[in-house]
């Protein structure tokens, strides 16, 4: 069994930077993360040992304590609703995220309606649209028909769509509204292109792909989704120990990637456990030793 790990893949460095910067401030002084601040349970149980709390909704963050915005960003009225509850808080969005926001602004300040192309209840998705309560959310192409009628619609995407995906969006709302302009700006961030284009080099050999991440990490699941796609088979994992050596009895090559919140440790101890795996021989390819 032949084992290829693709060419980017795993943590970027807005998350790199968040994990950083919670670890940094929890050694100071007691910190709340308002929610998941990256979705894999690897990263979450090292902050927690690191005395970190989470708090999804911030209702039990008091005034003066410190509190922590997670890589996914948040809208202005999260920001002032923060400020105005005497929370310390603490930004550790990703700039790349910070740009969606800031393009979305600027396409509602030019008259444009504003669309999101990504996963509708997302938090990074919440985030973009909460300032802007008509937005309107594009999950997959059978939403394009619930859009109001507009002469102008801004389009932007979630961070970690797959871009292909979004261009095709993107032509069939041009296609449906041909009588209004609809202006595009690509959000999709470089890492999670670059992590798309790497997988797409190991789905032209491997014929099994491994994808380390967290199971609730879109970005993650983004990447299975490729995998399928392209008729490979793919094995989801969140950490080495899930994976099991008769699940790649018929394995030739493994490919390896990672979703952008899965730490180099955990993609370095599943490539270890493959290794160890390529080195068993199937049992039918064991020799048998004769009966004495």
């Amino acid at each position: 069994m032949k084992i290829i790990v693709a060419e980017h893949f795993g943590m970027c460095f807005g998350v790199r930077d968040a994990i950083a910067k919670a670890e940094r401030l929890a050694s100071e002084r007691p910190l709340t993360i308002l929610g998941e601040l990256v979705h894999n349970p690897v990263v979450r149980e090292r902050l927690r040992a690191a005395g970190v709390e989470e708090d999804r909704t911030g209702s039990s963050v008091a005034a003066g304590a410190r509190a922590m915005i997670t890589a996914h960003g948040a809208s202005d009225r999260r920001h002032a609703a923060l400020q105005a509850s005497g929370v310390i808080a603490s930004d550790a969005t990703c700039p790349l995220v910070r740009r969606a926001h800031q393009q979305l602004k600027a396409l509602v300040a030019a008259g444009y309606f504003p669309v999101v192309i990504g996963k509708r209840g997302h938090v990074e998705v919440i985030g973009l649209t909460e300032d802007f309560p008509v937005a309107a959310v594009v999950e997959s192409l059978a939403d394009i028909g619930s859009l109001p009628p507009q002469s102008k619609y801004g389009v932007i995407s979630q961070t970690t769509q797959p871009l292909d995906r979004v261009r095709e969006i993107v032509a069939a709302i041009k296609q449906s509204h041909a009588d209004a302009e609809v202006r595009f700006v690509d959000t999709v961030c470089q890492p999670t292109k670059d992590r798309q284009r790497a997988l797409r080099s190991v789905l032209a050999v491997a014929d099994t792909v491994v994808v380390v991440g967290g199971r609730n990490s879109n970005n993650t699941l983004q990447l299975v989704a490729a995998c399928h796609a392209a008729g490979r088979r793919a094995v989801h994992v969140e950490r080495a120990e899930e994976l099991s050596a008769a699940s790649f009895a018929d394995a030739q090559i493994v490919g390896v990637t990672a979703g952008t919140s899965t730490l180099p440790d955990t993609v370095a101890s599943v490539v270890a456990r493959l290794e160890q795996f390529a080195r068993i021989a199937p049992p039918n390819q064991q020799q048998k030793t004769p009966a004495s």
